[in-house]
């Protein structure tokens, strides 16, 4: 248990990381073309609002949500394999495999690279399966 949970914790900090990269990335592009839909964030660098984001926000702001509808359950499923006592050996697999499937479909989702973004996708969507069936083989005894 202990190697599995601290390889959930790696996983765990290179996700948050990952993300905090997806905001970065919407403030460089932000100031870099002093382009903000806010006014009191315009106003602040003496600029005009704009009506709509920049595209390249737009994109992040896509994969950040995204992120939102994935790695909030890669956390519970995973904390729940550690509580359970998982087998060790396969989930840190499932683990490695989900955070880098996350990763790589950022930088496809930023890039518009397909059909790599989907791939990565349906990756890590597959090992958020793979652990719900884990626990729920272990919950009923099989």
């Amino acid at each position: 248990m202990n190697n599995l949970l601290h390889i959930y914790a790696f996983c765990a900090v290179l996700l948050f990381f990952k993300m905090l990269a997806i905001s970065c990335y919407q403030g460089f592009y932000r100031i870099k073309n002093k382009a903000f839909k806010n006014t009191e964030d315009a106003n602040f660098v003496s600029v005009q609002a704009r009506p709509e984001e920049l595209p390249q926000v737009t994109r992040a702001s896509q994969a950040w949500a995204n992120d939102l509808e994935n790695i909030p359950v890669f956390w519970v499923l995973g904390g729940l394999c550690i509580v359970l006592n998982l087998s060790s050996d396969f989930i840190v697999w499932i683990f490695c495999i989900f955070t880098i499937a996350r990763i790589t479909h950022t930088v496809t989702y930023l890039s518009a690279i397909q059909p790599w973004r989907s791939i990565s996708y349906a990756v890590g969507i597959i090992c958020l399966i793979i652990l719900a069936i884990q626990i729920v083989i272990t919950c009923i005894g099989f």
